[in-house]
């Protein structure tokens, strides 16, 4: 990689102050030595970024859908993909953006990389459930997980330009945020895609409809299917090779597509294939604790399915829950939970996102 590439876009400032790639190690070194835990880990990145003796950056993926791995991502590559979220979303330079997500995941190193690339003026917050609390200036674009997002509706005037990654945007968050005038947008993506690759608008649409509609890819961006509807990404730009996943998508166009499940996550339950988040849509508007569909074995079904909500076990509670979901309008027989698991927490990743697997390994023991 070229000494050049590492320069910080001109317009570049970090907490109110210009920078240069040089000045960027002391800042670099002074948030290693003296900062907050979250800012020693935003230290560490920019140090291992501004290194020329590296051309890629060690990342760990969130281990959200496999076990977690270590993973060398090249840097050239990640200000490509900095552009094309510029080009995507019209956030380019002076842009006044917030960082509140934890800067050792690809979401947090890339709010960095796009900030230094595109000429932001970023500035850094501790990552917690309600960044903007204590914020009283407004912003342009901003990155949070559901999570925050949920915890912040209160102050979403703060921001213009929202995107939310990390997580599904549920359908019960989805309405909560029609009428705000924060422009929204539900990221898909992952680590090995150097965060998003695909958007879609949630919020304030001019259809009004509260549907799901297809995402929509960044430039340079393709998508096809192959014979199982897993989705196959080529991004020339962001990938080294066509990257063949485990998400079972509806293709719409080359570069528009709706998102069904995860191919590893389908249930056989006698004969009939069952996308388990397709389930817990349909069940959004009678849990609002955390809660996933998933199977068990059964002799005569093969696989049945069972669903997990984080909740003390109440047998009334149970009781309640079984009948609702019995009588819910829109809900297939084979799609109904034929047992309900409570579970007072639920086993998370290290970066906090739910572990459906060693949850339900956790329950069968």
């Amino acid at each position: 990689m070229k000494k050049d590439s590492y320069e910080v876009h001109p317009n570049f400032k970090l907490n109110g102050t210009h920078y240069s790639a040089k000045e960027m190690h002391d800042v670099a070194y002074s948030f290693i030595k003296e900062g907050e835990p979250y800012e020693e880990r935003i230290g560490n990145f920019l140090m291992d970024w501004l290194n020329e003796n590296y051309s890629d950056i060690k990342v760990r993926t969130s281990g959200s859908t496999s076990e977690p791995k270590i993973i060398f991502i090249d840097k050239e590559k990640m200000i490509n993909s900095a552009l094309s979220t510029g080009k995507h979303l019209k956030v380019n330079e002076n842009t006044k953006a917030l960082l509140c997500i934890p800067a050792k995941q690809i979401g947090g190193m890339m709010m960095l990389v796009r900030a230094m690339t595109l000429g932001w003026h970023l500035d850094l917050v501790e990552p917690k459930s309600n960044p903007l609390d204590r914020l009283y200036k407004t912003y342009d674009f901003c990155a949070m997980t559901p999570f925050q997002l949920d915890n912040s509706l209160n102050r979403l005037h703060l921001i213009k330009t929202l995107i939310v990654g990390g997580g599904r945007v549920s359908e019960n968050l989805k309405m909560m945020v029609q009428g705000i005038p924060t422009v929204i947008y539900e990221t898909f993506g992952m680590t090995e895609t150097i965060s998003h690759i695909a958007t879609r608008k949630v919020n304030n649409r001019k259809s009004g409809s509260t549907e799901s509609k297809a995402f929509k890819t960044l430039p340079h961006v393709t998508v096809s299917a192959d014979e199982n509807n897993r989705l196959i990404i080529k991004a020339p730009k962001i990938l080294n090779e066509t990257l063949v996943t485990n998400d079972i998508v509806e293709i719409e166009t080359y570069k528009k597509f709706h998102w069904k499940g995860r191919y590893d996550n389908v249930i056989n339950s006698g004969g009939v294939k069952i996308h388990p988040e397709e389930v817990e849509k349909k069940l959004q508007q009678l849990i609002t604790s955390r809660f996933f569909i998933s199977s068990i074995e059964d002799d005569a079904l093969g696989d049945k399915v069972v669903l997990f909500v984080e909740l003390p076990y109440s047998e009334e509670l149970q009781s309640d829950l079984k009948h609702a979901i019995d009588t819910l309008p829109g809900l297939k027989k084979f799609e109904k939970p034929k047992h309900i698991y409570m579970v007072e927490k639920f086993e998370e990743t290290e970066s906090g996102k739910l572990n459906r697997n060693r949850t339900v390994k956790a329950q069968m023991v």
